[in-house]
């Protein structure tokens, strides 16, 4: 399956394992449009839902930093 950010926004998104918190966190800091927007630059024609959930899950930092998330320790 292929998303786009067309078809699915990260709120539609189900994510799993440690995505979902990355994903919580975007969504509270009100970064969700933002973060389509990355992705959708990144990966014009799409990527499958294992890839989206791996970028939630393992690029955390660097998303937190692209949408000018404040690191939790810095807080």
């Amino acid at each position: 399956m292929k998303v786009t950010n067309d078809n699915v926004t990260l709120q539609d998104f189900k994510a799993w394992s440690g995505a979902v918190d990355t994903k919580e966190r975007i969504l509270n800091e009100g970064k969700g449009e933002e973060f389509g927007s990355l992705i959708e630059e990144l990966y014009p024609d799409g990527l499958e839902e294992t890839a989206l959930n791996d970028i939630l899950w393992f690029e955390e930092d660097w998303l937190y930093e692209s949408l000018g998330i404040e690191d939790d320790e810095e807080e």
